[in-house]
């Protein structure tokens, strides 16, 4: 039998294994979120300052970090609190529109990236027609519908979810708001809302993934087929941050969401979730401008005018 009394506030257990070494966690966590935010808002700021970067390639680069802001935003400082605070507690219905916000963005991320190697496969693979396929006008719709795909891949679950009661347990075994260990201590039937989650997250990760992949495998016969070393060799440094990150993200999410029993090793998938949520975003920035020149070039004319 249920226990009848209705929950107002879910606990998040966080790290209890890292007892004793939460300082040094927090210190950590703290540090790659400040620079994570400098970081993405260092890109933003760049490309949109520099008119050399109001290209299809930087805008939807931009699009991503701004993206990334939101999305690490969203889960580092509740996950902080779990670091300092002996009891992490959390409104049900914050829990709920974290929940949403994290997966809206998440989703979001793998179209912006698909977008991201569509803009890269006409840039490489019909240069002539580049400039007339991706105007202003076709580059704000494609980062429209990345974003609006990304809303309604979690707008029908979340609806549901948040219809959902609890009336058992409330503690969330997960340092944020993450839907499986939700649904694993709601007090109904949650098979519909796990197939939904199941499909929706499925269709998205791997539709993406299936154009990403048919994408590069036509940039990559074009950079085989480049007579000249040194072209070959500037048309891959073009797209390898994007690939980068395409490979650092997707085997990432392909772990915590389309393995089987997704709910259980919750220990695992708080670390990739880590990853996910903290590391990936922080290495963003340094993988699309630590081999960038135009980047970089403006980064440094944007220092010289402050000192001008």
């Amino acid at each position: 039998m249920k226990n009848n009394t209705v929950l107002t506030e879910f606990i998040l257990l966080g790290f209890p294994v890292l007892q004793g070494l939460h300082s040094v966690f927090f210190s950590v966590v703290l540090l790659m979120y400040i620079l994570t935010i400098l970081g993405n808002g260092l890109i933003v700021f760049i490309v949109r300052a520099n008119h050399k970067l109001h290209t299809p390639m930087y805008f939807f680069l931009s699009n991503l970090s701004f993206l990334e802001i939101w999305y690490t935003t969203t889960v580092v400082p509740k996950m902080l609190e779990t670091f300092v605070a002996t009891k992490t507690t959390i409104c049900i219905y914050c829990c709920l529109v974290q929940a949403f916000v994290y997966f809206f963005l998440g989703s979001t991320e793998f179209f912006i990236l698909t977008v991201m190697s569509f803009d890269r496969y006409l840039a490489i693979c019909k240069p002539l027609q580049y400039a007339t396929l991706m105007t202003n006008r076709v580059c704000f719709q494609l980062a429209f519908g990345a974003w609006f795909a990304g809303f309604m891949a979690i707008f029908f679950q979340t609806i549901l979810v948040f219809q959902l009661p609890f009336c058992d347990s409330n503690i969330i075994n997960h340092f944020y708001c993450d839907l499986g260990p939700i649904l694993k201590i709601a007090c109904t039937d949650t098979h519909l809302i796990e197939l939904l989650g199941f499909l929706a997250g499925g269709t998205v990760i791997l539709s993406s993934l299936l154009f990403t992949v048919v994408s590069y495998i036509y940039i990559i016969a074009t950079i085989l087929a480049i007579p000249a070393s040194t072209g070959r060799r500037k048309a891959f440094s073009t797209c390898a941050s994007h690939l980068t990150v395409v490979s650092i993200l997707y085997g990432a999410v392909l772990f915590m969401y389309l393995r089987p029993n997704v709910h259980s090793s919750f220990g695992l998938s708080k670390v990739v979730s880590v990853l996910n949520t903290v590391l990936t975003p922080l290495l963003n920035p340094f993988i699309y401008t630590i081999r960038n020149k135009e980047v970089k070039e403006a980064f440094r004319n944007i220092l010289n005018r402050k000192r001008m």
